[in-house]
């Protein structure tokens, strides 16, 4: 007889009890309690209510009626104690007198406070504020405080209890352990994830954590050998300035950019003896972000007439540049009236607004964050900055390049691309360590995109109708050399000095080569491009449902982004069964490590955006829903998804329509298509190269004026 496709055939384990496993026919229609039941009917094991099943790996996951159906044949179960006594028995142990019993008790909760139907369990019974009050009458120490605060940390990023609940002699007790240097690493690690949560969820808390905590033990943390606890006090440095009310941002500011800070993650994480990790790569990127937006102020500030120091400012660039400008001859020239001498000057600069320069920096952004940028350059490049301004003075009308107007421009274009000003994303890891090797790094970064452009500007030999076009080119240079993240603003220097105008349009014109579409309108062309386009489009769907085959490691979420916590999914072979499961970072697990499964035919539909159901509670949103989506499954579940970025998101949302017969409609699919398709029409039209085409097909010759042919077979 064929095997029901509800019969999960599996084993059952009684660890600890001498009895031998059982093989069990798992009837997916069968309440779990009913076999619960019969399992321990065969061992004789009384009040079965008391039992529960649990995956006899390091998940500690319990089997419920939720997530039963995810149970596959050959899985290996062990019969234990139900939640509910766990929970009942743990509490009872906690609060007993026996030291061997108490840690036992806390060891096991470290380790299944992760299940969600235990922590609900153990949350029903008060376990929350029982582990706070351990630690707040600090009685616990070295190994049993680890597992309280590694069982406290799980329970709390469930999302069922508010981080308002703990009291101050709580976060001061966990800080405590922060500004011990001796405590031990586990303690040390969860005691700064715990403080960054709550600086992160508690407004009240706050104050608290930024009083208790000092950077410089923070700093400590950094040059640690654990590269968890790096990243945690990197974490907690981040959460302190995310959340820092009005009042303290001035204070924090000067901490986040101070140079003792930077050379610490400069030596010890970026060039440590270590690869750095997504999850550090993710707070390497947080730091960075905001240390960019303390710029933001500043940018969007429009310049005061009122101020007299400003005004000095704009006073000083000219000084700069021309106190000792002297006619070619030698000769000095005819003396004008200040107001004539200084309105050829600032026509000089390259001001738009000659007359009354302060009018340039009036429009936000850039606000006077291009006027601080211009001082820095004419202060410390006084040398460069001069022979800049005086080589653009000397050319002949039109064909100058306005340091004034371009420097305004630049300041527009670089904030634009370091994305001054916007909150950081929860899965953003683009960092750049040359940042991290200058006080004024920022400032410096302008001082050689100038030169660049004043450099791009000679090599186009550009007019002033070209100033669009040569901030186009000076923007690919930039981005170009970004992108190879170069370790110091040296070595910036030098990928820029290999991206000349000549190497760029070379650059651009096989990219195009490489790229294009096919333009023509001939109608031969454009029908056999309808022809052979479901072919490419389904060569694409292919591609997308082998992606899917092989598998991609997401980040776990759950009302907020869990760290170094990430999970993987991956389509069965014959494309049927989605499977997915917990995994290590950097991992590729095979399907038979993947414990849970989801029947294609079992899905619904693909949901994206803020229309995700873990979207709807989640608290920083911002950045993330653009890369979510959720499988919506039978009976009214989802499986959800935040990608690590666009392109995987395109991928996997087409792979999932794919599945469900649906069209693909990402923007990286229709890339994919055109790009396939233009390559395949380039192919087919090699043997018409040079062979023009025709819109319409040649018209038919007349009739002949007579049919009577005549044929000589002879």
């Amino acid at each position: 007889m064929p095997v029901s496709q509800d019969i999960v055939k599996l084993a059952i384990e009684f660890p600890g009890s001498g009895k031998m496993a059982q093989l069990v026919d798992f009837d997916q229609k069968k309440p779990l309690v009913a076999i619960i039941r019969d399992v321990c009917d065969v061992w004789q094991v009384p009040s079965s209510e008391q039992y529960a099943l649990q995956y006899s790996d390091n998940t500690q996951t319990y089997i419920t009626e939720k997530n039963r159906n995810e149970i596959k044949n050959g899985t290996v179960l062990k019969l234990t104690t139900s939640p509910s006594k766990t929970a009942a028995d743990i509490v009872v142990c906690m609060k007993g007198e026996d030291s061997v019993e108490k840690c036992k008790a806390l060891q096991k909760l470290a380790k299944i406070s992760a299940d969600v139907t235990f922590a609900s369990e153990f949350i029903s019974r008060d376990g929350v504020p029982l582990l706070a009050g351990m630690v707040e009458n600090g009685s616990e120490t070295g190994e049993n405080l680890a597992f309280i605060l590694t069982a406290f940390l799980e329970l709390m990023d469930h999302g069922v209890v508010s981080w308002d609940i703990l009291t101050p002699t709580f976060v001061k007790r966990v800080a405590t352990s922060v500004n011990r240097h001796s405590a031990d690493a586990t303690i040390l690690q969860k005691s700064l994830a715990i403080l960054e949560s709550i600086a992160l969820n508690s407004y009240e808390l706050y104050k608290l954590v930024s009083s208790e905590v000092t950077f410089g033990n923070l700093i400590s943390h950094i040059q640690s050998s654990n590269q968890e606890i790096q990243c945690n006090a990197v974490a907690l440095i981040n959460a302190l300035f995310l959340r820092a009310p009005e009042e303290k941002r001035k204070t924090l500011s000067d901490n986040l950019n101070a140079k003792q800070i930077r050379n610490v993650i400069l030596n010890h994480v970026i060039r440590g003896p270590r690869q750095v990790g997504t999850e550090m790569a993710h707070q390497l990127y947080v730091h960075q972000t905001l240390s960019f937006n303390l710029l933001e102020e500043r940018r969007m500030t429009k310049l005061d007439q009122n101020d007299q120091s400003l005004k000095e400012q704009i006073m000083e660039l000219r000084k700069v540049a021309f106190d000792n400008d002297q006619d070619p001859s030698g000769s000095m020239p005819p003396p004008r009236k200040p107001a004539e001498k200084f309105t050829r000057d600032y026509k000089k600069l390259g001001f738009t607004n000659y007359t009354n320069p302060a009018l340039d920096f009036l429009e936000t952004p850039p606000g006077v964050l291009a006027l601080d940028l211009m001082v820095y350059f004419a202060k410390y490049h006084a040398e460069s900055y001069t022979k800049l301004v005086l080589e653009n003075s000397c050319r002949q009308d039109g064909h100058e390049c306005a340091f004034g107007k371009s420097s305004i421009e630049l300041t527009k274009m670089l904030c634009k691309i370091l994305k001054v000003g916007e909150i950081p994303t929860e899965t953003g890891q683009e960092y750049y360590p040359m940042f991290y090797t200058h006080d004024n790094a920022f400032e410096e970064f302008f001082c050689i995109c100038i030169q660049l452009l004043n450099k791009t500007w000679k090599e186009m030999r550009a007019t002033h109708e070209d100033f669009n076009k040569v901030m186009d080119v000076v923007r690919d240079q930039i981005q170009r050399a970004l992108a190879e993240k170069p370790n110091s603003l040296e070595g910036f220097k030098t990928k820029l000095q290999g991206l000349s105008y000549a190497q760029i349009t070379k650059m651009r014109i096989q990219e195009r080569s490489n790229k294009e579409e096919w333009d023509s309108q001939a109608r031969p062309v454009c029908e056999l491009r309808e022809q052979i386009k479901p072919e490419i489009i389904n060569l694409v769907k292919q591609q997308r449902l082998n992606y899917l085959v092989e598998g991609t490691l997401f980040n776990k979420f759950t009302n907020r982004r869990v760290k170094d916590k990430f999970w993987y999914c991956r389509l069965s072979p014959n494309h049927k069964v989605l499977h997915y499961g917990d995994a290590e970072e950097n991992s590729n697990p095979p399907i038979e490590m993947l414990p849970e499964k989801i029947p294609i035919s079992e899905i619904k539909g693909i949901v994206t955006g803020k229309d995700c159901p873990h979207m709807k509670d989640f608290r920083r949103a911002k950045g993330v829903t653009t890369l979510a989506f959720a499988v919506l499954y039978d009976p009214d579940q989802s499986l959800d998804f935040v990608a690590p970025n666009e392109t995987l998101y395109s991928i996997w949302t087409d792979g999932i329509n794919a599945l469900l017969d649906k069209e693909m409609v990402s923007e990286e699919m229709k890339n994919d298509v055109e790009t396939l398709l233009s390559m395949d029409m380039k192919l087919r039209l090699l043997d018409t190269e040079n062979v023009p085409i025709p819109d319409k097909p040649p018209d038919m010759p007349p009739d002949p004026p007579n049919f009577d042919f005549c044929y000589d077979f002879s």
